[in-house]
């Protein structure tokens, strides 16, 4: 009898054990099933939104900011056709912003003016808002990540220092940071970009540059201050002789000049004063220039403005991804009112 039961025992248990089994595959399976079926639509969301930010100031004849303005006070308008303002925010959004200093050797001797500024600066953000420290002389250096935690941002700003080589990467550092910390969030963004504005280097031209922020849905506040080599000319400023201006076009977002020419200087000065001018215009922020020591009150102006802020989005009708460049343009329904904003974008 005991021999008997042993073996019908011993089926009993192994088909219990094969049927543990395969209750645990199925989970598995139904599990993977699950979380593929969860994360297609977000993958699909991401591919199919094509919501267009576009930031805007505005302000009157004596520069002060108009507030509290409702989002039926502005029209938008996409190749010159209205568009249906689908996102409105008058600034509850938290804001993200990346400071941009310059360490380059033309920045010995003023450094630690530009680091109290940039330390004043972070002070002057609400809780809720993010920055990132980032410096670029020869090679760009990421201080600190895009955070809220004023802590990390100081100690991003402390270290800080002069580069041991020659070179300003500036053309590359801004189209790294615009296109891959910045393009992928959503929501309310500048750039504060600190440096007397020749590239020494980049592979990036000017006329990429300037062409890809222009497309891009990031203010840039441009803080020109001139070279050592030129500060014995006078007051701040592009210099005094002519030297021929590589942006003089008539429209500011479609740049035409030499292309092709990778890295060097673009000249004395003047040609990084130039361009920083138009990188705040094509992008709708604002362009100083000023000594350095001037630099707080500076900082003060430009985080009072990004707290001004307006943020409105539309769906294009029928947009075909062909890479085409659309213009933008904003009118609000005041009388006497100066608006900047972003200028286009590109359908891709």
């Amino acid at each position: 009898m005991r021999t008997n039961r042993r073996p019908s025992a011993r089926r009993f248990a192994w088909r219990r054990l094969s049927a543990l089994i395969g209750l645990c595959a199925s989970l598995l399976f139904a599990l993977s099933t699950i979380q593929g079926q969860t994360q297609e639509p977000i993958e699909t969301i991401k591919i199919d939104t094509n919501l267009i930010s576009v930031p805007v100031i505005v302000s009157d004849r004596e520069n002060r900011y108009i507030r509290d303005l409702k989002v039926e006070a502005f029209r938008l308008f996409d190749n010159q056709v209205e568009q249906k303002i689908a996102f409105f925010d008058a600034g509850e959004e938290p804001l993200n912003v990346v400071l941009m200093l310059d360490t380059s050797l033309s920045t010995s001797g003023v450094l630690d003016d530009i680091k109290k500024a940039a330390k004043a600066f972070v002070k002057e953000l609400r809780p809720q808002d993010r920055a990132m420290i980032v410096t670029f002389d020869w090679q760009m250096q990421k201080l600190s990540s895009l955070t809220g935690d004023r802590k990390e941002l100081e100690s991003g700003i402390k270290q800080a220092k002069v580069g041991k080589l020659a070179g300003t990467v500036l053309h590359d550092s801004l189209m790294d940071v615009s296109s891959r910390v910045l393009q992928p969030i959503r929501g309310r963004k500048a750039i504060i970009l600190l440096s007397d504005g020749n590239d020494h280097g980049s592979v990036v031209t000017p006329e990429e540059l300037l062409r890809s922020e222009s497309e891009a849905d990031a203010m840039i506040y441009s803080i020109y201050y001139r070279p050592e080599a030129l500060r014995f000319l006078g007051p701040p400023g592009p210099p005094p002789f002519p030297f021929p201006r590589p942006f003089d076009y008539a429209s500011p977002q479609r740049p035409r000049g030499p292309g092709g020419r990778r890295g060097g200087r673009r000249g004395l000065g003047y040609y990084g004063y130039d361009l920083m001018e138009k990188l705040s215009e094509v992008t709708g922020g604002r362009f100083y220039q000023g000594e350095t020591k001037n630099l707080k009150e500076t900082f003060t102006l430009i985080a009072e403005e990004l707290r001004h802020q307006y943020r409105l989005g539309f769906y294009p009708d029928d947009l075909k991804r062909d890479g085409s460049v659309h213009a933008l343009a904003i009118k609000v329904n005041l009388p006497d009112v100066s608006v900047r904003s972003r200028r286009e974008y590109l359908a891709k």
